[in-house]
């Protein structure tokens, strides 16, 4: 047979098989309606079992490719009855406040909480989200999530990940447990130096001071000085301002170039980071949930039954709609066994009803789930 021959034979199922797919989604949105009716979820695992082994029982050597359509119809079939069926979501209503507070425009000014002091990154991150905002600073993560929740700042900006060195896990954590909404982002290319009083020379150097991230992120260059003690501090600009007031010249501090300045210090080497591509992404919160204009992108906090497929019946909904993930990242929690809260970055925005549908559906089947924000990226 010729390849014009099969493929015509290949339209004419093509055709069969659009027309049965619709039918069955019609048929899909009557179990919808049947489900609304008498308050039933939309989930039934032990009916698609049955049919997942029926189909592969009768599709013989091809039984993995009939195992992951008919998968995949099930998927689209329940985003269709998500969309459908009227269960109240506490995201629903969290999405409809945002969306009611929102406006056309992301506000420029108020009062932002950031941790350090001046020419930190927090800092430089707070004037590119709110270029006439006026800054509170305080010492702690935990500190900026207060002066939040309390209603003293409109705004706070904490970082969120580095590319070269993970997520700030502390910062997810306070997100997990306070309800603040995730309003806005911002990436910042990040270059470290190592500064020192005036005159100071690599080798009269005996201690370094720095944020865990930043000492993190210089690892190479900090494992090969010899006799030289790293100190954690609050951030890069702390440091710098600690090497400063003490006037040692054995003390020398990983921070940025403005602050050298800021500080009246020099660079005694600007090569110590070990990626030239490093960036650290901030998250700007707010009290209340809301979405601007131009929201592209949702931040999420899961976590499920551990169970084998657990992970790809979440990730099996995005793929159904075609959602770009763009971070997926496991973290252990703590004092258990094997359990793990994942988080979720998606390219999409909650104007799309089937995105809602989608998360509604997520709530429902997530023994965790709590939705950081629909927020733009600047």
């Amino acid at each position: 047979m010729e390849l014009s021959e099969i493929r015509t034979r290949i339209d004419a199922v093509d055709d069969q098989l659009l027309k049965l797919f619709l039918e069955r989604m019609e048929l899909a949105e009557e179990v919808a309606a049947y489900k609304n009716e008498h308050h039933l979820p939309i989930l039934n695992k032990q009916r698609e079992r049955e049919i997942l082994a029926k189909v592969t029982a009768k599709a013989g050597d091809k039984e993995r490719y009939a195992y992951h359509l008919y998968s995949t119809l099930f998927e689209l079939a329940r985003s269709r009855q998500a969309e459908l069926v009227d269960l109240p979501t506490r995201v629903a209503e969290r999405v409809e406040k945002s969306l009611a507070a929102g406006g056309p425009v992301f506000p420029q000014t108020g009062l932002v909480a950031c941790q350090g002091v001046e020419g930190a990154n927090s800092q430089v991150a707070c004037d590119r989200l709110l270029p006439r905002g006026s800054i509170l600073y305080v010492k702690t993560f935990d500190a900026v999530v207060s002066a939040v929740e309390s209603g003293l700042c409109r705004f706070g900006v904490l970082p969120i990940e580095n590319s070269s060195n993970g997520s700030v896990r502390a910062v997810y954590s306070l997100l997990q447990q306070h309800q603040l909404s995730v309003v806005r982002s911002t990436r910042l290319c990040i270059r470290h130096e190592l500064l020192a009083m005036p005159g100071v020379k690599l080798e009269d150097i005996t201690e370094i001071y720095s944020h865990q991230q930043a000492i993190g992120q210089c690892a190479r260059f900090l494992s090969s000085l010899s006799g030289v003690r790293v100190i954690p501090c609050g951030n890069t600009a702390e440091a710098a301002k600690l090497v400063a007031e003490s006037g040692s010249r054995h003390a020398a501090a990983i921070s940025s170039h403005p602050c050298a300045a800021l500080y009246g210090l020099e660079c005694v080497s600007d090569k110590i980071q070990d990626s030239e591509n490093n960036y650290t992404r901030f998250f700007c919160v707010a009290k209340d949930p809301v979405i601007y204009a131009g929201a592209n992108r949702i931040s999420l906090i899961l976590s499920f039954e551990n169970k084998p497929g657990a992970l790809y019946e979440i990730l099996s909904k995005l793929a159904a709609l075609d959602i770009n993930m763009t971070k997926l990242e496991s973290c252990p929690v703590a004092g258990s066994d094997f359990e793990f809260v994942f988080f979720l970055e998606l390219e999409a925005s909650v104007q799309d009803p089937s995105v809602l549908a989608m998360l509604e559906e997520m709530e429902r089947s997530c023994a965790e789930f709590v939705f950081l924000g629909n927020y733009a990226e600047v």
